[in-house]
């Protein structure tokens, strides 16, 4: 596929990005688990909804202006963390940092990251919230020491990804024996005075992104933690709001509430952890039910159209985060194709706001969109075999 101009929606991006990327750094971004079932899902369950549009309504001035964890973002669309953006491109999550300024919301910044988060944060400015994505690992000072260093260089909250005590099974990297390039490196597990000097540093200061992988999250991720023995802990460390990244049921979002947690992340990792699992669109409606309004929900998974993320808010998420379109766009062409793929997805919500007949976030609630009706249904004990109906009201 050739083109005189930028591309002109997120397929286009994605079919680029596969064009210009080495085989394996694709696999690795694009790869689900096992038979991809939940990948697939996430992105083609946004069709199965439909829109239902107002007319004659003075859509003249149209504004996405929100307020995430009490703070003022100029759009509910955010980047959600992803590993190594320097498999797409040289200067990796510092482009797209810049990248998600321009937008005007959150960017939420991998542990995993091969900038640090000192460098990444000080592409910035007032006006957008970082927050630092957070595995938990055996040795829980490696991730006390992420945590206070975070909180330090200004990162307004923690996300816990709490969906990998394991790594998925990824037959693709499985098949392409996928290690990261030795001369990358994960910044955020270096001494911040070695990897911030402005002179730089030697290749000999710091382990590779393949040793420090599997020293880290392929071989010690605390599979223990929990929701008594983990968010206490965390609350004890740091005074930033604690997110939940993962959340899939009604279930465990009450207890996020109950432990305290000031949101929840409707995620399945992108259909890399569980193969099976709902798509998120599918499960955000019983974690909305279920969070009362009592913390705030995000979502994250397969949005590919502005019309997704309008589906999501319809549906009651309050925020909307994308990974892979952001990491096409940077494979494409760095800093800029980051803001395009962002910017595209900002000017399709949009849009489908005037076409909805809605001028501002806060007026978009379900009366907007169709639902399913026979979505999925769970047989659960004590219901004497008779289905309990969690997603759709009849």
């Amino acid at each position: 596929m050739e083109f005189n101009n930028d591309p002109v929606c997120i397929k286009d991006l994605e079919k680029l990005a596969m064009k210009v990327m080495p085989g394996d750094a694709w696999g690795y971004y694009d790869s689900g688990a096992n038979g991809e079932q939940t990948k697939r899902d996430n992105e083609a369950s946004f069709s199965e909804y439909r829109l239902h549009p107002r007319m004659l309504r003075d859509v003249s001035q149209i504004s996405t202006e929100t307020t995430i964890l009490g703070q003022k973002v100029k759009t509910p669309l955010g980047v959600a963390p992803c590993a190594m953006h320097k498999l797409a491109h040289p200067e990796g999550e510092a482009a797209t940092s810049r990248a998600a300024v321009k937008n005007g919301s959150i960017m939420i910044l991998s542990t995993y990251s091969t900038t640090s988060l000192e460098k990444v944060i000080a592409q910035g400015n007032g006006d957008t919230q970082y927050w630092m994505q957070l595995y938990v690992y055996q040795n829980r000072s490696v991730s006390e020491k992420l945590v206070r260093r975070a909180e330090k260089a200004g990162f307004k909250a923690l996300v816990l990804t709490v969906d990998a005590p394991v790594l998925g099974r990824r037959l693709v990297d499985a098949r392409n024996k996928f290690n990261p390039p030795p001369h990358l490196r994960l910044e955020n597990f270096m001494e911040p005075e070695v990897v911030n000097d402005p002179a730089g540093y030697s290749s000999g200061l710091a382990q590779s992104t393949s040793e420090t992988f599997g020293a880290t999250f392929g071989a010690n991720g605390d599979q223990s933690l929990s929701w008594a023995n983990g968010i206490s802990w965390l609350k004890s460390i740091t005074s930033m709001p604690i997110i939940v990244k993962g959340i899939l049921t009604a279930e465990d979002t009450r207890l996020a509430i109950e432990h305290g947690c000031a949101g929840v992340i409707v995620s399945n990792h992108g259909g890399r952890q569980l193969d099976g699992a709902l798509a998120t669109i599918d499960a955000l409606p019983q974690v909305v039910e279920a969070a009362e309004n009592k913390i705030e929900v995000y979502l994250d998974g397969g949005v590919r159209r502005g019309s997704d993320i309008f589906k999501a808010l319809a549906l009651g998420a309050r925020a909307v985060f994308v990974a892979r379109p952001v990491l096409w766009g940077l494979a494409y062409k760095g800093e800029h194709g980051a803001h395009l793929a962002l910017d595209l997805l900002q000017k399709e919500l949009e849009l489908t706001m005037t076409l909805s007949g809605t001028t501002k976030v806060s007026e978009i609630d379900e009366s907007y969109v169709y639902k399913p009706v026979n979505r999925w249904v769970r047989y659960a004990p004590g219901m004497n075999g008779n289905p309990k109906r969690l997603l759709a009201k009849l």
